[in-house]
């Protein structure tokens, strides 16, 4: 048996989180909740709402149906631009 939705937004939330380097506080302050508030939706002591899940996928520059999709899917709809680290083209040998 898969994932119930509220455990899949969890681990989509985490996997935007870690994909992006962005910690609880900075989301919550984008959201307009408090880190407590991500804390609690985060751990299963709350749920992420229908309008979270919309504020999510805003704030993560994709459609609601790619965050909903699951943690491949959310990432792999990540704009680069919001990547932490995004690779850079390895330096050649001999060249610097």
């Amino acid at each position: 048996m898969g994932m119930s939705l509220p455990e899949r937004v969890r681990v989509v939330v985490a996997a935007l989180m870690h994909a992006s380097g962005e910690s609880q506080a900075r989301l919550a302050e984008a959201l307009g909740v408090t880190q407590a508030q991500v804390s609690r939706r985060q751990s299963g002591a709350a749920a992420w709402s229908l309008a979270d899940c919309e504020a999510l996928a805003v704030h993560y520059g994709m459609d609601v149906l790619d965050l909903l999709a699951g943690p491949t899917r959310a990432c792999e709809a990540l704009p680069d631009a919001r990547r932490a680290g995004r690779l850079r083209a390895p330096v050649k040998k001999g060249t610097r």
